[in-house]
């Protein structure tokens, strides 16, 4: 019942931290959703159909109850840009009608701070401006979704008594320019009404990354310009335009609006990257899945990073001062981390591969695991950590550590763990994935496992992360004893026949 109670949260957009069971255990979303696309919080309540919550780099939508259209009239755009698809800031222009007091200039500041609550506080409005009649006045615009009728409540104008300000409100109209609009209205009064403009994008170094629906596509260049506009330092927007290619972790992408180039850089944890966003795997929303992952090792650890791309784990466990064996099939992500090893030097820490993954578990991954276990002693405090991220096929893999090892298992402590990420669309993800890697592996993983919820990729479908100790019964394939005594007994008879 807990476990499905807690499921349930999850799912209803509580922090994924909430939830923590034996064999599932969840850690914080890295869904990220920049500022682009929300409303203020104080103005969210406004937009029928969304309401806002924001905590860190997380944003989720929910239904909103109260709707206010009269008011949000007064900041919608010109009507007539409905349907625009190529960008035409001046059709944007619009006067509104807006609650102003005037009042001495001396006392603006006195008085914006006692009616604080009362007064305009959108960004990028000035909420003082020049009184046409009267230089030694200015007329303070208030808030007209807290002004009913042009008329101030009792409580406000007890504080203009005080000031000796009158309490007489004006009309003013004012000018609303493309600038002024934030791009949640401005898509919300281009696109059909009735249909979803909040979409989130990945922002990677200076490319903004789009998924957008198929009703989107007809706007998608005006959708990518507005982003450019409204968000310093993008100045490139894509689209992907086709699935994640489970081989090389790349996609096609189309570019929307702004420069087409697709090099780029990026910081996570401290720690700076150089990519080419076309060619190789980079998602911002694992940034917290890394950091945990890298927290878990302690130097002089080892790390064999299977799937490594351009090194986000990797070089943060190398400048940890852990050894790391890193490996991608992809030659660009392989290019492009050996350039990320000496752009944070630690090229002389981190052993790189150019290989399939399995052959990289077969090769070089068995090669350091037997001659190092072996000389493992109980005292040792050295750990081995296996990384597989490539969610789509990683878990069909596992199945390589069966009999990875001849002889004799190391103590327990010593065993490999390792790190494995999938995706599951079950009812029970933490469960589904448990099972698949058992059936990889040919054991049975119940109590010796830990399943984290690393993040919600699509309805109904998870990515997960387990991680387990490799059973020594797995892991090592031990000589008979009747192949033992069938030896002894050829090399006895070699013997005498000598």
């Amino acid at each position: 019942w807990f476990r499905e109670m807690s499921w349930t949260l999850w799912r209803i957009g509580y922090s994924a931290r909430l939830l923590k069971t034996n064999c599932f255990r969840t850690a914080a979303s890295n869904t990220s959703f920049p500022a682009v696309w929300m409303l203020l919080a104080q103005y969210s309540g406004r937009v029928p159909g969304l309401f806002v919550v924001v905590k860190k780099k997380n944003f989720f939508t929910m239904p909103e109850t109260v709707e206010d259209k009269a008011n949000l009239e007064l900041y919608l755009p010109h009507p007539e840009v409905r349907g625009m698809t190529r960008l035409n800031r001046e059709a944007f222009k619009r006067t509104v009608v807006v609650p102003v007091l005037k009042v001495k200039k001396e006392i603006v500041n006195t008085l914006l701070k006692s009616l604080k609550h009362t007064v305009l506080q959108r960004p990028g409005l000035k909420r003082v401006v020049e009184d046409p009649e009267d230089e030694d006045s200015r007329l303070v615009i208030l808030d007209p979704h807290k002004i009913s009728e042009f008329s101030l409540g009792e409580s406000d104008q007890e504080v203009l008594k005080q000031l000796n300000v009158h309490p007489e409100v004006s009309k003013y109209n004012l000018e609303l320019t493309y600038e002024n609009f934030k791009s949640e209205e401005i898509l919300r009064a281009v696109l059909p009404e009735g249909q979803e403009v909040t979409s989130g994008f990945s922002r990677v170094g200076h490319i903004a990354h789009l998924n957008l629906r198929d009703h989107q596509l007809p706007y998608r260049h005006l959708i990518g310009q507005v982003i450019i506009d409204k968000n310093p330092g993008i100045t490139c927007v894509v689209n992907k335009t086709s699935i994640i290619d489970s081989t090389y972790r790349n996609f096609q992408m189309e570019v929307l609006a702004g420069e087409r180039n697709l090099v780029t850089k990026v910081k996570e944890n401290n720690i700076t990257y150089e990519l080419d966003f076309s060619k190789v795997y980079w998602n911002p929303r694992l940034s917290t899945e890394h950091g945990r992952i890298v927290e878990l090792l302690k130097p002089s650890d080892v790390l064999f990073d299977v799937f490594a791309g351009i090194g986000p784990f990797a070089i943060p466990a190398a400048k940890k001062k852990c050894r790391v064996f890193a490996n991608d099939l992809n030659p660009e992500s392989y290019s492009w981390l050996l350039r990320n090893c000496k752009l944070n030097k630690v090229d002389n820490k981190i052993k790189a591969f150019n290989m399939d993954g399995r052959d990289f578990l077969l090769g070089p991954v068995r090669e350091e695991l037997s001659r190092e276990l072996p000389l493992l002693k109980e005292e040792q405090k050295t750990s081995f950590h296996i990384v597989m991220n490539l969610p789509a096929l990683a878990i069909e893999f596992l199945d390589v550590f069966q009999h990875l090892l001849a002889g004799e298992p190391c103590s327990a402590a010593g065993l490999p763990t390792v790190h494995c990420y999938g995706f599951s669309k079950h009812d029970d993800p933490a469960k589904d994935v448990r099972e698949r890697a058992e059936a990889s592996l040919g054991t049975s993983l119940d109590g010796r496992c830990s399943t984290y919820l690393v993040r919600n990729v699509a309805p109904n479908k998870e990515m997960l992360c387990i991680s387990f100790q490799i059973p020594a019964e797995v892991l090592y394939k031990r000589p008979s004893s009747k192949r033992l005594c069938s030896s002894r007994d050829f090399s006895e008879e070699k013997l005498k026949k000598s």
